[in-house]
């Protein structure tokens, strides 16, 4: 797709290991993902945010 191989996916794996290390590594990718979430949440059309499940879930604990 974007002409990357698994040789060099897992060279980067291993650089992003060797700078952050083990311990910091699940931390920075858990943050990355809640930060792509919240920017999807925030360009999502108002139609679509109104039929959210979460907002279900947060109408039906009121």
């Amino acid at each position: 797709m974007f002409g990357v191989s698994i040789n060099e996916l897992l060279i980067v794996f291993l650089i992003l290991l060797l700078l952050f290390g083990s311990t910091k590594l699940p931390a920075l990718a858990r943050s990355l993902g809640t930060s792509i979430n919240e920017f999807k949440e925030s360009v999502k059309p108002e139609a679509e945010k109104k039929d959210s499940p979460e907002q279900k879930t947060e109408e039906a604990a009121k």
